[in-house]
Protein backbone atom coordinates (compact mmCIF):
# COMPACT_ATOMS: atom_id res chain seq x y z
CA UNK A 1 0.00 0.00 0.00
CA UNK A 2 2.87 2.41 0.76
CA UNK A 3 4.33 1.78 -2.71
CA UNK A 4 0.97 2.50 -4.39
CA UNK A 5 0.60 5.69 -2.37
CA UNK A 6 4.06 6.95 -3.36
CA UNK A 7 3.50 6.11 -7.04
CA UNK A 8 0.13 7.88 -7.08
CA UNK A 9 1.80 11.08 -5.93
CA UNK A 10 3.88 11.14 -9.12
CA UNK A 11 1.91 12.41 -12.11
CA UNK A 12 2.66 11.89 -15.78
CA UNK A 13 2.18 14.91 -18.03
CA UNK A 14 0.85 14.53 -21.54
CA UNK A 15 3.52 14.92 -24.21
CA UNK A 16 3.61 17.89 -26.56
CA UNK A 17 3.14 15.59 -29.58
CA UNK A 18 6.18 16.67 -31.59
CA UNK A 19 7.89 14.54 -34.19
CA UNK A 20 11.54 13.64 -33.60
CA UNK A 21 12.66 15.89 -36.46
CA UNK A 22 10.79 18.93 -35.12
CA UNK A 23 11.64 18.47 -31.43
CA UNK A 24 14.94 20.37 -31.42
CA UNK A 25 13.88 23.19 -33.78
CA UNK A 26 10.87 23.81 -31.51
CA UNK A 27 13.09 23.55 -28.43
CA UNK A 28 15.58 26.17 -29.65
CA UNK A 29 12.78 28.43 -30.89
CA UNK A 30 11.07 28.36 -27.48
CA UNK A 31 14.44 28.82 -25.72
CA UNK A 32 15.18 31.91 -27.84
CA UNK A 33 11.65 33.22 -27.25
CA UNK A 34 12.00 32.74 -23.48
CA UNK A 35 15.41 34.43 -23.28
CA UNK A 36 14.19 37.32 -25.47
CA UNK A 37 11.08 37.97 -23.36
CA UNK A 38 13.15 37.82 -20.16
CA UNK A 39 15.65 40.36 -21.50
CA UNK A 40 12.96 42.72 -22.82
CA UNK A 41 10.68 42.62 -19.76
CA UNK A 42 13.43 42.71 -17.13
CA UNK A 43 15.15 45.46 -19.10
CA UNK A 44 12.04 47.63 -19.16
CA UNK A 45 11.41 47.12 -15.42
CA UNK A 46 15.03 47.97 -14.55
CA UNK A 47 14.95 51.13 -16.70
CA UNK A 48 11.67 52.28 -15.12
CA UNK A 49 12.99 51.68 -11.59
CA UNK A 50 16.39 53.30 -12.28
CA UNK A 51 15.10 56.37 -14.16
CA UNK A 52 13.41 58.87 -11.82
CA UNK A 53 11.66 60.64 -14.70
CA UNK A 54 9.77 57.39 -15.38
CA UNK A 55 8.38 57.14 -11.85
CA UNK A 56 4.92 57.97 -13.16
CA UNK A 57 1.67 56.02 -12.68
CA UNK A 58 1.50 54.68 -16.25
CA UNK A 59 5.04 53.27 -16.15
CA UNK A 60 4.73 51.90 -12.62
CA UNK A 61 1.49 50.14 -13.56
CA UNK A 62 3.24 48.76 -16.62
CA UNK A 63 5.82 47.14 -14.32
CA UNK A 64 3.00 44.92 -13.02
CA UNK A 65 2.45 43.66 -16.56
CA UNK A 66 6.13 42.85 -17.12
CA UNK A 67 6.48 41.12 -13.74
CA UNK A 68 3.38 39.06 -14.50
CA UNK A 69 4.73 38.08 -17.94
CA UNK A 70 8.04 36.98 -16.41
CA UNK A 71 6.17 34.97 -13.75
CA UNK A 72 3.78 33.29 -16.18
CA UNK A 73 6.44 32.26 -18.68
CA UNK A 74 9.00 31.17 -16.07
CA UNK A 75 6.52 28.78 -14.46
CA UNK A 76 5.75 27.19 -17.85
CA UNK A 77 8.60 27.37 -20.38
CA UNK A 78 11.68 26.11 -18.45
CA UNK A 79 9.84 22.98 -17.35
CA UNK A 80 8.47 22.47 -20.87
CA UNK A 81 11.95 22.87 -22.37
CA UNK A 82 13.39 20.36 -19.89
CA UNK A 83 10.63 17.87 -20.71
CA UNK A 84 11.33 18.22 -24.44
CA UNK A 85 15.03 17.41 -24.06
CA UNK A 86 14.90 14.79 -21.32
CA UNK A 87 11.56 13.26 -22.35
CA UNK A 88 10.89 13.20 -18.61
CA UNK A 89 7.22 14.05 -18.20
CA UNK A 90 6.92 13.26 -14.48
CA UNK A 91 5.90 15.77 -11.82
CA UNK A 92 4.91 15.44 -8.18
CA UNK A 93 1.32 16.26 -7.26
CA UNK A 94 2.46 19.16 -5.04
CA UNK A 95 4.62 20.47 -7.87
CA UNK A 96 1.65 20.21 -10.22
CA UNK A 97 -0.59 22.17 -7.83
CA UNK A 98 2.12 24.83 -7.45
CA UNK A 99 2.44 25.19 -11.22
CA UNK A 100 -1.36 25.40 -11.58
CA UNK A 101 -1.46 28.12 -8.90
CA UNK A 102 1.04 30.32 -10.74
CA UNK A 103 -0.46 29.56 -14.18
CA UNK A 104 -3.90 30.71 -13.01
CA UNK A 105 -2.48 33.65 -11.08
CA UNK A 106 -0.74 34.76 -14.27
CA UNK A 107 -3.94 34.42 -16.30
CA UNK A 108 -6.06 36.19 -13.68
CA UNK A 109 -3.56 39.00 -13.12
CA UNK A 110 -3.38 39.57 -16.89
CA UNK A 111 -7.04 40.63 -16.69
CA UNK A 112 -6.90 42.59 -13.43
CA UNK A 113 -3.76 44.51 -14.48
CA UNK A 114 -5.47 45.40 -17.77
CA UNK A 115 -8.37 46.75 -15.69
CA UNK A 116 -6.21 49.12 -13.64
CA UNK A 117 -4.32 50.22 -16.77
CA UNK A 118 -7.63 50.98 -18.50
CA UNK A 119 -8.65 53.08 -15.48
CA UNK A 120 -5.32 54.93 -15.65
CA UNK A 121 -5.80 55.71 -19.37
CA UNK A 122 -9.36 56.87 -18.72
CA UNK A 123 -8.27 59.33 -16.03
CA UNK A 124 -5.30 60.54 -18.13
CA UNK A 125 -7.43 61.29 -21.20
CA UNK A 126 -10.79 62.28 -19.70
CA UNK A 127 -9.49 64.15 -16.61
CA UNK A 128 -5.99 65.35 -17.60
CA UNK A 129 -6.02 68.34 -15.22
CA UNK A 130 -6.83 66.13 -12.22
CA UNK A 131 -4.66 63.18 -13.30
CA UNK A 132 -1.76 63.89 -10.92
CA UNK A 133 -4.17 64.47 -8.03
CA UNK A 134 -6.10 61.23 -8.67
CA UNK A 135 -3.29 58.87 -9.74
CA UNK A 136 -0.98 59.46 -6.79
CA UNK A 137 1.72 57.03 -5.68
CA UNK A 138 -0.66 55.77 -3.01
CA UNK A 139 -3.40 55.20 -5.61
CA UNK A 140 -0.98 53.26 -7.83
CA UNK A 141 0.05 51.02 -4.92
CA UNK A 142 -3.58 50.41 -3.89
CA UNK A 143 -4.62 49.57 -7.47
CA UNK A 144 -1.65 47.22 -7.91
CA UNK A 145 -2.23 45.43 -4.58
CA UNK A 146 -5.95 45.07 -5.35
CA UNK A 147 -5.20 43.63 -8.81
CA UNK A 148 -2.85 40.98 -7.42
CA UNK A 149 -4.90 40.23 -4.29
CA UNK A 150 -8.11 39.77 -6.26
CA UNK A 151 -6.33 37.34 -8.62
CA UNK A 152 -4.73 35.34 -5.80
CA UNK A 153 -7.99 35.02 -3.83
CA UNK A 154 -9.87 33.74 -6.89
CA UNK A 155 -7.15 31.18 -7.64
CA UNK A 156 -6.77 30.00 -4.02
CA UNK A 157 -10.48 29.21 -3.83
CA UNK A 158 -10.36 27.56 -7.27
CA UNK A 159 -7.52 25.21 -6.33
CA UNK A 160 -8.76 24.60 -2.77
CA UNK A 161 -11.85 22.99 -4.24
CA UNK A 162 -9.64 20.77 -6.40
CA UNK A 163 -7.03 19.56 -3.90
CA UNK A 164 -9.80 18.31 -1.57
CA UNK A 165 -10.63 15.63 -4.19
CA UNK A 166 -9.14 12.15 -4.07
CA UNK A 167 -7.30 10.97 -7.18
CA UNK A 168 -7.84 7.81 -9.19
CA UNK A 169 -5.81 8.79 -12.29
CA UNK A 170 -2.13 9.73 -12.51
CA UNK A 171 -1.96 10.95 -16.12
CA UNK A 172 -2.49 14.70 -16.50
CA UNK A 173 -4.45 15.38 -19.72
CA UNK A 174 -2.25 18.34 -20.59
CA UNK A 175 1.45 19.17 -21.07
CA UNK A 176 1.33 21.47 -18.04
CA UNK A 177 -0.77 21.59 -14.89
CA UNK A 178 -3.90 23.71 -14.61
CA UNK A 179 -7.05 23.41 -12.53
CA UNK A 180 -9.17 21.64 -15.17
CA UNK A 181 -6.45 19.04 -15.72
CA UNK A 182 -6.08 18.50 -11.97
CA UNK A 183 -9.72 17.84 -11.13
CA UNK A 184 -9.94 15.48 -14.12
CA UNK A 185 -7.62 13.20 -12.11
CA UNK A 186 -10.47 12.52 -9.70
CA UNK A 187 -13.30 10.04 -10.08
CA UNK A 188 -15.47 11.96 -7.58
CA UNK A 189 -18.31 14.32 -8.40
CA UNK A 190 -16.72 17.59 -9.61
CA UNK A 191 -19.94 19.58 -10.01
CA UNK A 192 -18.82 22.16 -7.42
CA UNK A 193 -15.53 22.58 -9.27
CA UNK A 194 -17.33 23.15 -12.56
CA UNK A 195 -19.75 25.64 -10.97
CA UNK A 196 -17.00 27.66 -9.27
CA UNK A 197 -14.82 27.39 -12.40
CA UNK A 198 -17.68 28.95 -14.38
CA UNK A 199 -18.14 31.62 -11.68
CA UNK A 200 -14.37 32.33 -11.70
CA UNK A 201 -14.35 32.70 -15.49
CA UNK A 202 -17.49 34.85 -15.64
CA UNK A 203 -16.32 37.19 -12.83
CA UNK A 204 -12.85 37.59 -14.33
CA UNK A 205 -13.90 38.06 -17.94
CA UNK A 206 -17.00 40.17 -17.26
CA UNK A 207 -15.13 42.52 -14.89
CA UNK A 208 -12.26 43.05 -17.33
CA UNK A 209 -14.46 43.27 -20.42
CA UNK A 210 -16.92 45.56 -18.64
CA UNK A 211 -14.21 47.91 -17.33
CA UNK A 212 -12.36 48.07 -20.64
CA UNK A 213 -15.60 48.58 -22.59
CA UNK A 214 -16.92 51.35 -20.28
CA UNK A 215 -13.62 53.24 -20.08
CA UNK A 216 -12.96 53.08 -23.83
CA UNK A 217 -16.49 54.07 -24.76
CA UNK A 218 -16.18 57.08 -22.43
CA UNK A 219 -12.80 57.92 -23.97
CA UNK A 220 -14.29 57.66 -27.48
CA UNK A 221 -17.20 59.94 -26.50
CA UNK A 222 -14.83 62.54 -25.01
CA UNK A 223 -12.66 62.49 -28.14
CA UNK A 224 -15.73 62.75 -30.40
CA UNK A 225 -17.31 65.66 -28.52
CA UNK A 226 -14.15 67.71 -27.96
CA UNK A 227 -12.74 67.15 -31.49
CA UNK A 228 -9.28 68.00 -30.22
CA UNK A 229 -6.57 66.74 -32.60
CA UNK A 230 -3.93 66.47 -29.86
CA UNK A 231 -6.34 64.61 -27.55
CA UNK A 232 -7.40 62.24 -30.34
CA UNK A 233 -3.77 61.51 -31.21
CA UNK A 234 -2.94 60.78 -27.56
CA UNK A 235 -5.99 58.50 -27.23
CA UNK A 236 -5.14 56.55 -30.38
CA UNK A 237 -1.48 56.19 -29.42
CA UNK A 238 -2.08 54.93 -25.88
CA UNK A 239 -5.43 53.15 -26.19
CA UNK A 240 -5.38 51.38 -29.56
CA UNK A 241 -2.31 49.30 -28.64
CA UNK A 242 -3.77 48.49 -25.21
CA UNK A 243 -7.01 47.36 -26.83
CA UNK A 244 -5.30 45.17 -29.46
CA UNK A 245 -3.24 43.45 -26.78
CA UNK A 246 -6.30 42.92 -24.61
CA UNK A 247 -8.27 41.38 -27.50
CA UNK A 248 -5.41 38.97 -28.29
CA UNK A 249 -5.26 37.89 -24.65
CA UNK A 250 -9.05 37.56 -24.52
CA UNK A 251 -9.23 35.46 -27.70
CA UNK A 252 -6.48 33.02 -26.67
CA UNK A 253 -8.00 32.71 -23.19
CA UNK A 254 -11.41 31.85 -24.64
CA UNK A 255 -9.90 29.23 -26.97
CA UNK A 256 -8.08 27.52 -24.07
CA UNK A 257 -11.28 27.38 -21.99
CA UNK A 258 -13.41 26.12 -24.90
CA UNK A 259 -10.92 23.46 -26.09
CA UNK A 260 -10.87 21.95 -22.57
CA UNK A 261 -14.45 20.86 -23.39
CA UNK A 262 -13.26 19.10 -26.55
CA UNK A 263 -10.58 16.50 -25.73
CA UNK A 264 -10.00 15.79 -29.43
CA UNK A 265 -8.67 19.34 -29.89
CA UNK A 266 -5.62 18.73 -27.71
CA UNK A 267 -3.01 20.02 -30.15
CA UNK A 268 -4.91 23.28 -30.67
CA UNK A 269 -5.22 23.75 -26.90
CA UNK A 270 -1.49 23.17 -26.41
CA UNK A 271 -0.54 25.55 -29.21
CA UNK A 272 -2.85 28.31 -27.95
CA UNK A 273 -1.65 27.81 -24.36
CA UNK A 274 1.94 28.51 -25.42
CA UNK A 275 0.84 31.50 -27.53
CA UNK A 276 -1.22 32.84 -24.59
CA UNK A 277 1.98 33.07 -22.58
CA UNK A 278 4.62 34.13 -25.10
CA UNK A 279 2.75 36.50 -27.47
CA UNK A 280 1.58 39.09 -24.87
CA UNK A 281 4.95 38.83 -23.08
CA UNK A 282 6.72 39.89 -26.30
CA UNK A 283 4.16 42.47 -27.38
CA UNK A 284 3.93 44.26 -24.02
CA UNK A 285 7.47 45.76 -24.06
CA UNK A 286 7.10 46.63 -27.76
CA UNK A 287 3.65 48.22 -27.49
CA UNK A 288 4.01 49.98 -24.15
CA UNK A 289 7.75 50.51 -24.21
CA UNK A 290 8.56 51.53 -27.76
CA UNK A 291 5.30 53.39 -28.41
CA UNK A 292 5.70 55.54 -25.28
CA UNK A 293 7.98 58.42 -26.24
CA UNK A 294 9.73 58.95 -22.88
CA UNK A 295 10.39 55.27 -22.29
CA UNK A 296 11.43 54.73 -25.91
CA UNK A 297 13.98 57.56 -25.70
CA UNK A 298 15.40 56.17 -22.46
CA UNK A 299 15.73 52.66 -23.96
CA UNK A 300 17.52 54.07 -27.02
CA UNK A 301 19.87 56.04 -24.75
CA UNK A 302 20.80 52.90 -22.82
CA UNK A 303 21.37 50.96 -26.05
CA UNK A 304 23.51 53.76 -27.57
CA UNK A 305 25.64 53.93 -24.39
CA UNK A 306 26.23 50.18 -24.52
CA UNK A 307 27.26 50.39 -28.17
CA UNK A 308 29.59 53.35 -27.46
CA UNK A 309 31.31 51.61 -24.53
CA UNK A 310 31.71 48.37 -26.49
Amino acid sequence: MENISSVSDILVLEKLELSESSRYPVFFTLLFVYIALLISNIGVVVIIIAERSLHQPMYLLFCNLSVNDILGNTILLPHLLYDMVSKNRFMSYNGCVTQAFFIHTYASASHTIMIIMAIDRYVAICNPLRYSAIMTAKAVVILSVCAWAFSVVLVVVLLSLTIRLSRCISVVPNFYCDNASLFKLSCEDVSINNIYGLFYTVVLFSSSMGTVAVTYIRIAIICWTKKNAELNSKAIQTCASHLVLYLIMLLTGYIIIITHRFPEERFLRKLVAVLFHVVPAHLNPIIYGLQTKTLRQRILQVISKKITHS
